[in-house]
């Protein structure tokens, strides 16, 4: 298979994205990259427990002042669209976590006062369980922005196979970096007036991103019919519906994988990854 990415993504948290994820990596026949960007709360290691090959503190870039040169002329101050700068006292400041490492900075001080010096954010980790090639990060505490971390465990993703990306949760900044370079998204959603609520809005996203997707209901048998009746009214795809299960819960909640204990999921997601692969494309 040629390079390809599949998002597993919702609208709101505790839908079972993960779970989806895991289990759509876990089934395929041939080597796959499983990608766990959810960096404010991954957990897709916690089910796979993979043998760790590798790990790194991840580090952004951030402006530093040489005092001497700086004549707090205010023009880092002005470029900065995120307000990471401020002069007080003609002393320039820096708020490290508003700082989104874009330079500007640099290139607009005219005493060229300004280098940039790496700040530690994150860590990230890589590994492998079985024919699944793993990584994730997760974010230090008191950290605001997680896009730069993610793009870091997104340089994992495969060259050559299936890359699934298990996706944080809703519809900001953090959920559209992590789709918008999918070649399929499935949203995962419960039929719930908040499930339909959230999975409206992400509908909006991915197609704002102009990105192919599909409808996953989770515990189908719950709630009303407000979700299958606005896909079918929004000619949105419902790729697969799971039922309510109890002994699929047990499982979760002891950390196991679902299709590695009970054949009938593997059957399950073993169409729903055919699926996915056929609409991809080979």
């Amino acid at each position: 298979m040629k390079h390809k990415k599949i998002a597993i993504a919702s609208g709101k948290g505790g839908t079972g994205k993960t779970t989806v994820a895991v289990n759509l990596a876990a089934v395929a026949a041939f080597p796959v990259t499983l990608l766990d960007c959810d960096v404010e709360e991954p957990n897709a290691h916690l089910f796979l427990k993979p043998t760790w090959e590798h790990k790194e503190r991840h580090t952004v870039l951030i402006p530093s002042f040489d005092l001497d040169k700086c004549k707090a002329s205010g023009e880092c101050r002005k470029k900065c669209r995120f307000n990471a700068i401020v002069i007080i006292k003609d002393k320039p400041q820096v708020f490290p976590e508003l700082c989104h490492s874009c330079g500007v900075c640099v290139m607009t001080c005219p005493e060229n006062a300004i280098t940039e010096i790496p700040r530690e954010m994150g860590t990230v980790e890589m590994g492998r369980w079985k024919h699944v090639t793993f990584a994730y990060g997760i974010l230090d505490i008191g950290e605001a922005m997680s896009p730069p971390l993610m793009a870091r465990v997104k340089e994992f993703a495969s060259r050559d196979g299936l890359t699934i990306i298990d996706c944080p949760p809703g519809t900001a900044c953090p959920a559209v970096e992590s789709v918008r370079e999918a070649d399929y998204v499935v949203l995962v959603t419960e039929p719930t007036p908040f499930g339909l609520n959230d999975l409206a809005l992400a509908v909006e996203m991915t197609r704002v991103l102009n990105l192919p997707f599909g409808v996953l209901l989770n515990r189908s048998d719950a709630g009303d019919n407000a979700v299958r009746e606005y896909c079918a009214a929004e000619n949105i795809p419902i790729l697969l519906e799971i039922p309510f299960d109890r002994e699929l819960a047990e499982i979760c909640s002891r950390g196991d994988i679902v299709v590695e204990i009970l054949p009938r999921y593997r059957e399950l997601f073993t169409g729903l990854l055919d699926r996915l692969v056929s609409e991809v494309g080979e």
